[in-house]
């Protein structure tokens, strides 16, 4: 009997994956598609790899009563026009089963995935995915055979994800319009019901979305339709969102109205009574922030750190409790969670206070409480990344950033927490744009939204300054290196988080504020022990771990493998944004760089400096504008020591110099005594830069590139 309920749940759970699965291949490919015959490609595009016949997403958001159903789903018609394309298509790979991640409950999910290749004689050939697909680690891989140049391959994937939730803010959706092969046709269809509140807009050009009014009012469809869209080219140092033809939206779900309101969600909402927001207005930024912003927190962590200090001015306390508080509400939680996360114990039933800054609210709000309680003057500043568009195009809630900007002398800008933020310094693609700024009442109240400029930086304050002493090992088979470097400004933060290393900083924190350890609260003396054992094997085991590394970060550095290396952090930086990270590094460079010739050497010095960029010939025209970091220069400087008994020559090609209003590179090279010493310059001027400047650019990088690529000759006396 049991035997028979089970088939009989197989078969009917068989039966209604049969249905689902024939009717999502009808909805691509039954009788309404208008492209199924479709098999001609325009004379203009001929030498292109692949040309898209019909691309097609499909985004739907359901409300089926005791859960939400997400569905997402793209397909594509192309032609393969040539071998890279016939490669790049002949195998795919995705996960038909799955729990979504979305709500708080572990419903299963599903992909369905089809796909057919129509022959240049006309012949259809449907891939049997289910037979034909393998099982992979936690995904499914299937190989497409038989495939040619001038085949069609159409194919789609449906996703159809169920979950339990009260509200939701689903992840944005932000595509430029364009593919990285040209297409003839394209659709976008975005549905949602009533409890769905949507944000969604074109811009830079696309096509805008068009309501579509159906036979069920609760229902609302958007539609964007293009056609004969150009491939998108994304070429180094490119905003995409800036000036490319694009859409975004995102969609928040409230169950009923209640959750409606900048309480729960997390978009910026429409007008009452309505589910459909296409601009973020001043007035909208007041609305949303004034409700997230309120001076709130414990203060007596650091009311305790200040008692007895004194400090010369507003801006030197300031900085002095930020980075206590990183260190109270930061650091120590990212030690407590590596303990928990390693199973050592759980750490957090230790702490009586707040322990973590959780959010990027809760860091703003404890600042205000701070500044209020200590009657220095402020304002909350909201600006969006240059790589976002902008300011006026902002839709997006999630790419706003906050900063707390002090108004001392010289004002501060702080950002919320990690490992290695400073007071002073903040998100680089903030820097000179146009931002909102929130202004307080008294210390307390949010009044208004207005505008400002947010300021920038200079190569001057972004510098990474390395000196290397490169010589020769006793037996001339290797070089040797030591290498002091010296990071500022933007150039610190990426640096740190290679080199600096939760130990590192850990340390450095307990040291600077004496506070107690988390291993050192546990209460009984043999538990100490051994959860301190057990946390120095864990910091031995990363620290082989973040050797090995280091090891493979260096040797793609220079583009070789390199020996032995090692590496000292000699000043952190995390105590000022003007004080530098400092390291020092020793390593040997066997079999590369050094070529004996008859009883000379050759020696590659210039690939002392690193891998530089190559610009090859598909770059050289470029019709996008340039958008830069922030504005660097890097500073050089190669100490090679002359063995006895050599002398060196072609140090002539080692000098260069070219400069122009973008940016430049310059070296020069002599020799003092036994050294030959040669400095080294690039630097980049501006954050953006029109395409008419590209060949300038271009210059100074191809003269850097072409150190790298010199040898001096030692030749035996």
């Amino acid at each position: 009997m049991k035997i028979k309920l089970l088939l009989l749940f197989t078969l009917i759970c068989s039966a209604i994956y049969s249905q689902d699965k024939n009717e999502i291949r009808e909805m691509f490919w039954g009788k309404s598609d208008i492209y199924k015959n479709e098999t001609n490609t325009p004379e203009k595009w001929k030498n292109e790899s692949a040309v898209v016949i019909y691309k097609y997403e499909y985004y739907n958001y359901k409300n089926s009563g005791s859960s939400v159903v997400y569905t997402s789903a793209i397909r594509k018609r192309l032609k393969l026009q040539d071998q890279a394309a016939v490669k790049e298509f002949s195998e795919f790979s995705f996960n038909d089963k799955f729990y979504s991640k979305l709500g708080y409950s572990h419903k299963k999910g599903s992909v369905f995935f089809g796909v057919k290749i129509i022959k240049q004689n006309g012949k259809e050939i449907e891939v049997d995915v289910e037979k034909e697909a393998k099982k992979l680690d936690d995904e499914k891989k299937i190989a497409i055979t038989n495939l040619e140049i001038g085949d069609i391959l159409d194919y789609y994937f449906y996703s159809l994800e169920p979950f339990v939730a009260t509200y939701k803010t689903f992840n944005a959706v932000e595509n430029t319009l364009g593919d990285v092969y040209p297409v003839m046709n394209k659709k976008i269809s975005l549905i949602a019901e009533n409890d769905f509140y949507v944000n969604l807009n074109s811009y830079n050009g696309a096509p805008k979305f068009k309501e579509i009014i159906g036979k069920k009012k609760y229902i609302k469809e958007y539609v964007l339709e293009a056609k004969d869209i150009e491939k998108n080219d994304f070429p180094r140092w490119f905003y995409p969102f800036v000036e490319l033809p694009c859409y975004k939206f995102q969609i928040y779900f409230a169950r009923n109205g209640g959750f409606a309101s900048y309480k729960w969600a997390d978009v910026f909402l429409p007008e009452e009574d309505t589910y459909l927001k296409q601009t973020v207005s001043k007035d909208d930024i007041f609305k949303y922030y004034k409700e997230k912003y309120s001076a709130s927190g414990e203060l007596k962590p650091v009311d305790v750190f200040l008692k007895g200090k004194k400090f010369d001015s507003d801006e030197d306390k300031i900085r002095a409790v930020y980075n206590f508080a990183r260190h109270s509400f930061y650091t120590q939680y990212i030690e407590a969670a590596i303990i928990e996360d390693a199973n050592i114990f759980y750490p957090f039933g230790l702490f009586k206070d707040e322990v973590y800054l959780s959010s990027q609210q809760r860091f703003i709000q404890y600042f205000m409480l701070f500044l209020k309680d200590n009657k220095i003057d402020y304002d909350i500043v909201l600006g969006t990344g240059r790589e976002n568009g902008a300011l006026e195009d902002l839709l997006i809630r999630e790419n706003v950033k906050v900063l707390v900007r002090v108004n001392t002398k010289t004002p501060i800008y702080l950002e919320y927490f990690d490992s290695f933020t400073d007071a002073g310094s903040f998100d680089p693609s903030l820097e000179n744009t146009k931002a909102y700024i929130l202004e307080i009442e008294k210390n307390k109240k949010i009044t208004k939204a207005d505008f400002t400029t947010l300021p920038s930086t200079t190569a001057d304050d972004n510098v990474t300054k390395v000196v290397s002493e490169v010589s020769l090992n006793g037996d001339f088979s290797a070089l040797n290196v030591k290498r002091n470097s010296s990071f500022f400004g933007h150039f610190k933060k990426d640096e740190q988080n290679e080199k600096v290393k939760f130990y590192d900083f850990l340390d450095e924190d307990y040291s600077k504020y004496g506070t107690e350890r988390i291993l050192d609260r546990v209460g009984s003396k043999k538990k100490q022990l051994q959860y301190k054992k057990e946390f120095d094997a864990l910091v031995n085991k990363v620290k082989d771990k973040n050797k090995e590394a280091y090891k493979k970060s260096l040797s793609e550095e220079f583009e070789f493998e390199i020996e032995d290396p090692i590496l000292k952090v000699i000043n952190t930086g995390r105590f000022g944004d003007k004080t530098p990270l400092v390291c020092e590094e020793e390593f040997a460079i066997k079999n590369n760089l050094l070529k004996k010739a008859g009883s000379n050497y050759i020696v590659e010095i210039g690939k002392i400096l690193t891998n530089q960029i190559e610009i090859d010939k598909k770059e050289l025209e470029r019709k996008n504008n340039v958008y830069m970091p922030f504005p660097r220069r890097f500073e050089n400087q190669i100490v090679f020591e002359i063995p006895k008994g050599y002398s060196v020559s072609g140090i002539d090609k080692l000098n260069k110099n070219v400069t122009n209003t973008t940016g430049k590179f310059t070296s020069k090279a002599v020799v003092k005594g036994d050294k030959l010493i040669i400095d080294v310059v690039k630097q980049y001027d501006n954050y953006y830069e029109s395409n008419s400047n590209w060949s300038k650019i271009i210059s100074f990088l191809e003269s850097a590139y072409q150190f790298s690529q010199e040898k001096i000759l030692l030749k035996k006396i």
